[in-house]
């Protein structure tokens, strides 16, 4: 009889939420920065505050955390989404959506005191000087980075530079058993926007995007021209767990489907000036079908796409309600490296729809009052979502939708149980992915026979594999029904092999073949389009 063990999903699952929704906080905002110079009382006042401190005070005081703390207090008592961001975090944050870094190109743990490769970015500084998986990165420019517990935001720091300058590193190649010195020259590394791209069936695609940076609309073009010529003439857009980005970008996106002048959303300020964004002619997947994936944790910028749609009555929207974030945002540099991103609009779907969940009793409630979604059943059917008939709308062909609190889905697809979404988390937290990185390192070779076609298609996690999970993660004191998830759990494993191994589009497929919301989109595209063929597709990327 198998044992059943009581899963507490909320340490897990709460952070990844926790963390999606912070992000989703600072991101979603316009393009152009704006600095206010005026003077007045109230600032002369604050300013001669923190010069009496600075030279009256009886003790020493570092008065520029007073100042954050004041930032902060002061935004506290806006929107949620208004935020400051602390000069050492800004480099972090600008990177990430601008795209881009200036560094080496590899992605690494921190593996018994040792910096260990997981992989190289493909063509990047790094892989196309000889670095390779399991390589472990000892000495730095004469900086010892092993026999120590270095945070990995200082390796970070050590392995980054200017563009062009080079990084002498020593290298131990364990399959190998030897020491290498290897020079690579620090270029500049992708932070890709876009996670995967697939054929999910003969003739449909699938993106997975997991936030809109500058760099997004291309990966996108890119991605969508390689699966155009592949045979896609449909589409499944994934923006699941997606917290948002720049305006401009969800903008440029939401026009490849839409057609020339139709609306896209229109934003409102409080002198109340509306700004409207209306689609061109450049469009490359106009009449076309089109599937939106959204779930509790798409913001922002994804609403902005699935409200477009939906509006226009484009393409199929499925999933679950998302976070319902309405508002925009303007980066302001605030002099000393920091900055603010301030609210100031609200945006509108092109029906009129505010999808802003309402802040009034304070940030704490704001996000309590997210949370009980998931006590009061709505992730788990569809009747239990409240809407307001004064919220209601109507599109142009007679399809009623809802404002106040986020994008109700055409299809509504219902989150799994407990030890479903127990995997998916841990998958998230990278369980799955550290433990399969400790399985390769000892023996890199054991899958060298296999090419990427035959490891999707023979390939198979045997039980002792399976089995040498369930302890690694018993270890960490997790407990769930493993056996009841078995086929999941293998397919995850096998994902993570092939992420490694491999790339991240061949794990994206095979993490598919238990997706619910993907299963969703081919029974809808089977039943609207009658296409008996539409199974599981011969594509090899």
């Amino acid at each position: 009889m198998k044992k059943k063990y009581q899963y507490i999903l909320p340490t897990i699952l709460g952070f990844v939420l926790a963390v999606g929704i912070f992000i989703g906080g600072k991101l979603h905002f316009d393009d152009t920065p704006e600095k206010l110079f005026s003077t007045n009382s109230k600032k002369d006042k604050l300013n001669r505050l923190i010069d009496y401190i600075d030279y009256e005070y009886v003790d020493d005081i570092d008065t520029d955390s007073i100042v954050d703390v004041t930032v902060n207090n002061i935004l506290g008592r806006l929107d949620p989404h208004s935020v400051y961001i602390p000069r050492s975090e800004m480099e972090e944050v600008s990177e990430n959506m601008k795209g881009d870094f200036v560094g080496i190109g590899v992605s690494f743990y921190m593996y018994h005191d040792t910096i260990t490769v997981i992989r190289t970015i493909k063509n990047g500084p790094s892989h196309k000087s000889g670095i390779k998986p399991g390589d472990r990165i000892l000495i730095a420019d004469q900086d010892t980075l092993f026999g120590r517990r270095i945070p990995n935001n200082e390796v970070v720091a050590t392995l980054k530079g200017k563009i062009g300058t080079k990084v002498d590193l020593k290298v131990f190649r364990k399959q190998d058993n030897k020491t290498m010195n290897i020079t690579v020259t620090r270029d500049r590394v992708p932070i890709r926007s876009v996670d995967s791209y697939y054929m999910l069936t003969r003739d449909m695609g699938y993106i997975k995007i997991n936030r809109f940076a500058e760099s997004t609309f291309d990966e996108f073009k890119d991605a969508l021209r390689k699966l155009k010529l592949r045979g896609a003439e449909k589409l499944v857009l994934d923006l699941r767990d997606n917290p948002g980005g720049y305006l401009g970008i969800a903008e440029k996106l939401a026009d490849e489907f839409l057609e020339d002048d139709k609306l896209i959303l229109y934003t409102k300020n409080k002198k109340g000036r509306v700004k409207k964004a209306f689609a061109t002619k450049k469009g490359d997947f106009e009449d076309k079908p089109v599937y939106v994936l959204i779930n509790e944790r798409s913001a922002s910028a994804s609403e902005i796409i699935a409200g477009a749609l939906q509006d226009n009555d484009i393409g199929t929207i499925v999933g679950r309600r998302s976070f319902g974030k309405g508002l925009v945002q303007r980066e302001m540099d605030l002099g000393d490296g920091s900055a603010v991103r301030l609210t100031v609009s609200r945006y509108y779907t092109p029906t009129g729809r505010s999808i802003q969940r309402s802040y009034k009793k304070g940030h704490k409630d704001y996000y309590q009052t997210f949370m009980e979604r998931y006590r009061n059943g709505e992730l788990t059917t569809v009747d239990s979502i409240k809407v307001a008939d004064s919220l209601k709308f109507v599109t142009p062909k007679g399809k009623i939708v809802y404002g106040g609190g986020g994008i109700i889905p055409d299809v509504f697809v219902p989150i799994g149980n407990n030890e479903e979404e127990a995997v998916d988390s841990m998958d998230g937290a990278e369980f799955f992915s550290r433990f399969i990185f400790e399985h390769l390192e000892t023996d890199r070779n054991r899958y060298s026979y296999l090419t990427k076609n035959e490891f999707l298609d023979e390939f198979r996690v045997d039980d002792i594999l399976f089995d040498e999970f369930i302890q690694f993660v018993l270890n960490r004191k997790i407990k769930l029904d493993f056996y009841a998830q078995e086929d999941k759990i293998k397919d995850y494993l096998k994902a993570n092999i092939a992420e490694q191994l491999f790339s991240p589009n061949l794990s994206a497929q095979i993490k598919g073949e238990h997706d619910t919301m993907l299963e969703k989109v081919k029974e809808l595209d089977h039943a609207i389009f009658n296409n008996s063929d539409a199974g599981t597709a011969e594509f090899r990327d």
